[in-house]
C-alpha cells in the first residue's frame, strides 16, 4: 500500500512539472505538485492513513536527500569560493528580510487577536 501511495506523490510531483512546461509557470513543478496533493486531499476530505504513513517515512529520511547537495558543494568549492561574498550577502540579506517579515505579520496577527 506504500508504494501506491509513493506513487501517488511522485505522479502529483509529475504532473506539476507537465504544467510547468506546458504552461511557463515561473514556479517550481514540485512545488505545483505539491499544491495539486493539497487539493485533492481537500475534495477528499482529509488524510488517508497510509498517505500519512508514507509522509512519515520519507520525512524520517529526509536527510538523505541532502546528500547530492552537499556532493555539490565539495565538488564546487573553488566557485564558492570565488563567490563567497555574494552568496554570504545574499543569505544574510534573505535571512534579515524573513525575520522582519516574520515580524511584522505576527505583530499585525496579534493585534487582531486582542479585543479592543
Amino acid at each position: 500500500m506504500m508504494l501506491g501511495y509513493f506513487s501517488l506523490i511522485l505522479i502529483c510531483q509529475l504532473a506539476g512539472e507537465v504544467v510547468v512546461r506546458l504552461s511557463g509557470v515561473p514556479i517550481p513543478g514540485p512545488v505545483i505538485g505539491m499544491a495539486l496533493l493539497f487539493l485533492g486531499l481537500l475534495v477528499k476530505g482529509g488524510i488517508p492513513d497510509g498517505l500519512a504513513k508514507t509522509a512519515d517515512a520519507l520525512l524520517g529520511n529526509l536527510s538523505l536527500l541532502f546528500v547530492p547537495a552537499g556532493v555539490g558543494v565539495m565538488l564546487h568549492t573553488q566557485l564558492l569560493g570565488r563567490e563567497l561574498v555574494p552568496i554570504a550577502a545574499s543569505i544574510v540579506l534573505g535571512t534579515l528580510i524573513t525575520i522582519t517579515v516574520t515580524a511584522l505579520v505576527m505583530s499585525r496577527l496579534s493585534r487582531k487577536g486582542t479585543p479592543t
